[in-house]
């Protein structure tokens, strides 16, 4: 039976290659007074930056604003922008970058209407009622922040990695232009096409009743990253490739996908401890830690949908015994990325020992659940995630 569930995304989408030139169209309807929020110098480099600063002054409003996200963001930066926004009067927030920039745009606008702490707020998992509006302009594809309403950031005093999820950080309008993403480096496009793999795998992998089209769904968009990545590394102005990545980043987390399913996020939980604590690149961390989850867990309870993503979107042929045929598809995913995507296949070759690993399982454990099982695809302790994490070694 399907859980009861709400479906509601009220994110506006311009898509194209002109989709920057509606900014000053949407800016006037949402503020007067906007905090332009970036990395580094990419968005100069490139030209989308100028393109940007010319839209606002089209807007006739005014713009003040704040760089230096980096990668896997800090709350500090965060915490500085909230407040720079009750100090200046900001009524609305544009961000332009990639997941980072979004996510950290999204804290600044959750948090610059209340007193209290930013962390407090992210760590406390606040239901707040009333956030900037915050419209997005993505430079790459892979979190799909741009369309959800989830945020995560990080806490490097505490090497806490933590989401922040309610439905007033959802973005009121996104600008997806393709060519913003041809500058995207070949091993950037790798980690972010992990990512988005990841978020549709943590819901495919789901032993719950659920709907045979949004199987199929699924199936298609993960087909869609593993045909359209390599593209767009070896050619990153491949239009078709890029639009391709760009449109199943969003629709692999929109909430769209996970409706009338209970998750648990198991890799994502196990990954923001790995980047907390050792700042690799989340992509990279979700790449090495799938494939072991995915074999740690396979048994006779799991292996019927092990083998069914096998089959669909693996291209394994379709054999009596599922547990060998789901091995088959677990080995190709892991092929596909170390040998087609070019990362590492496991957490040593990036230097990180075990050191750490019990520290890390205990905590990913204790954000996500209550019972000290971490329920989902399979039930799984502390001591399970460990377990995957040396697997991953």
């Amino acid at each position: 039976m399907v859980d009861p569930f709400v479906y509601h995304n009220p994110t506006k989408v311009y898509f194209g290659n002109d989709a920057l030139t509606h900014i000053h169209e949407e800016l006037p309807r949402w503020g007067k007074n906007a905090l332009l929020v970036y990395g580094g110098g990419s968005i100069k480099d490139n030209g989308i930056y100028d393109t940007i600063v010319e839209e606002i002054r089209k807007a006739g409003i005014s713009a003040y604003e704040i760089s230096g996200v980096r990668p896997n963001p800090e709350i500090g930066l965060a915490e500085k922008g909230a407040r720079f926004c009750r100090e200046t009067g900001i009524d609305l927030i544009l961000a332009a970058g990639g997941g980072s920039v979004i996510d950290t745009a999204k804290v600044i606008a959750g948090s610059a209407l209340y007193e209290e702490n930013p962390w407090d707020l992210v760590k406390s998992r606040a239901q707040i009622s009333h956030a900037l509006p915050l419209l997005a302009i993505p430079t790459m594809a892979a979190t799909g922040s741009e369309m959800n309403g989830c945020a995560v950031i990080t806490n490097p005093d505490t090497h806490e990695k933590l989401g922040w999820t309610t439905e007033a950080l959802r973005p009121k309008v996104s600008f997806l232009c393709p060519q913003n993403t041809y500058t995207v480096s070949p091993a950037q496009t790798a980690y972010g096409s992990a990512d988005i793999l990841s978020h549709i795998l943590e819901v495919y992998l789901n032993r719950a009743e659920g709907f045979d089209a949004m199987d199929g769904f699924m199936e298609s968009m993960m087909r869609s990253v593993i045909r359209w990545a390599p593209e767009a590394m070896k050619d990153g102005f491949s239009e078709e490739a890029r639009s391709n990545l760009l449109w199943d980043s969003e629709w692999a987390i929109n909430d769209l996908i996970d409706r009338g399913h209970s998750l648990s996020w198991t890799c994502h939980a196990l990954e923001h401890e790995l980047s907390a604590c050792y700042l690799i690149p989340h992509g990279l961390g979700l790449a090495i830690l799938t494939p072991a989850f995915m074999e740690y867990v396979l048994n006779d309870d799991t292996a019927p949908r092990l083998a069914q993503f096998a089959v669909r979107v693996m291209g394994v042929k379709e054999g009596k015994n599922e547990k060998k045929t789901a091995r088959k598809g677990i080995k190709k995913l892991k092929k596909f990325f170390t040998r087609t995507l070019g990362l590492p296949a496991s957490l040593s070759e990036i230097n990180i020992d075990d050191r750490l690993f019990e520290e890390m399982a205990a905590h990913a454990l204790s954000w996500k659940s209550r019972d000290g099982i971490l329920h989902g695809f399979y039930p799984l302790t502390e001591e399970d995630l460990a377990a995957i994490y040396r697997k991953a070694l």
